[in-house]
């Protein structure tokens, strides 16, 4: 088995010649005196397939072209700058930030950017073209500026400097009130754990009630924050982590559609947008284990009513989106809640009394994980 160290280097040389293939693909064109072009998938949920035995959303057949016109030239030019920015980086051995890459084209004469909305897509662009030969954004060495999720439970994580090779053990029951924060980049990581499972839970305040009072301990398991959709750091460290240790994923989260479309479909199989790349950051075999719309009945919830915004993205999902017609009991679960019209929070369960959820229904719905919805 290699190193960190080694798997790098590997990564590296093979990130290298798919940058090279493609700059030599445009100067071979241009040598002929043909315009040269550079290829991208088509990034939307109408281009995007969905295999349940892979478990994620896969990227369709529709490409984007660019090609070298007048019209044109100023983005293709943006474009090449930002593969040339990109094999420094790996050369280097550094990385840059979306905000870093937007500031480096302030050397980059006619090609540089005005707006950072634009260095964003024109990165996105060099993301999807690479992704199709395996290659990711890390690889290429542009990095998120967010870090990832909060953990706290049975966690040892070893970080390796991939420099000098000395790992740190950090071990995530020793933070106090506090957790242990997902770096930006997690590939470098490997894990020890005891534990039965990994509870990814949705809003900062549920998170923060469960490590406060340890139910990480109680349960035998990994808490982790995902404070909203979470970010890709967030979902590859889950994803390792999962893989690594054989671990099921469970997602506590609102039940409100975007709870479930946005924030738990993401986690699970990835979105439209970012198809080219779900395949390294989706989390497969997550499971959904609340809140549920029939949880609001059971549990006699206080709710509230749903939004225009609410219905319009349920019903789209329940049209539109390959995950969602494709499990049943996920088009009755939206259905039931459409019905409904009402929306509730992990927060209302301090109805019952405020660590409920700790004694009552975390226990409850654990004890029956083959109910959870796909």
């Amino acid at each position: 088995m290699s190193s960190p160290k080694q798997h790098k280097e590997k990564l590296d040389k093979l990130t290298i010649k798919a940058i090279e293939g493609v700059a030599g693909n445009v100067a071979g064109k241009i040598g002929k005196l043909s315009k040269p072009e550079v290829v991208f998938p088509v990034r939307s949920l109408s281009n995007v397939r969905y295999d349940p035995k892979k478990g994620y959303f896969e990227i369709g057949r529709g490409k984007s072209s660019r090609t070298l016109t007048v019209n044109t030239a100023k983005t293709f030019a943006q474009t090449l700058k930002m593969m040339a920015l990109s094999k420094e980086l790996v050369e280097t051995n550094d990385f840059a930030t979306k905000r870093d890459a937007y500031y480096q084209s302030k050397n980059w004469g006619d090609a540089k950017f005005d707006e950072q909305t634009e260095s964003d897509t024109v990165m996105d662009d060099v993301e999807a073209m690479f992704s199709m030969q395996g290659v990711s954004r890390e690889q290429l060495r542009y990095v998120p500026d967010e870090h990832g999720g909060a953990v706290a439970g049975e966690l040892i994580v070893y970080d390796t400097d991939l420099e000098t090779g000395k790992t740190e053990r950090i071990d995530c029951t020793r933070f106090g009130s506090g957790a242990y924060s997902i770096p930006s980049l997690v590939e470098q990581l490997t894990f020890e754990t005891k534990a039965k499972f990994v509870l990814c839970v949705e809003t900062g305040g549920m998170f923060q009630r469960l490590q406060s009072h340890k139910f990480w301990k109680k349960a035998k398991c990994i808490l982790i924050s995902m404070a909203g959709v979470p970010t890709r750091a967030t979902r590859r460290f889950v994803r390792r982590l999962s893989e690594q240790c054989n671990l099921p994923v469970y997602a506590f989260v609102d039940c409100d559609p975007y709870g479930v479309s946005n924030i738990y479909r993401t986690l699970k199989v990835g979105s439209g947008n970012a198809a080219h790349i779900n395949r390294f950051f989706c989390v497969p075999n997550a499971r959904f284990l609340g809140v549920t719309p029939q949880d609001i009945v059971d549990y006699k919830l206080p709710t509230h009513p749903l939004k225009e915004v609410d219905i319009k993205r349920a019903r789209d999902a329940l049209k539109n989106d390959p995950f969602f017609k494709t499990h049943k009991p996920w088009i009755a679960a939206l259905n039931q809640l459409l019905e409904m019209g009402v929306r509730a929070e992990q927060q209302s369960l301090a109805r019952w009394g405020l660590n409920y959820v700790i004694d009552e229904y975390l226990p409850a719905k654990l004890a029956q994980t083959k109910k959870f919805l796909p």
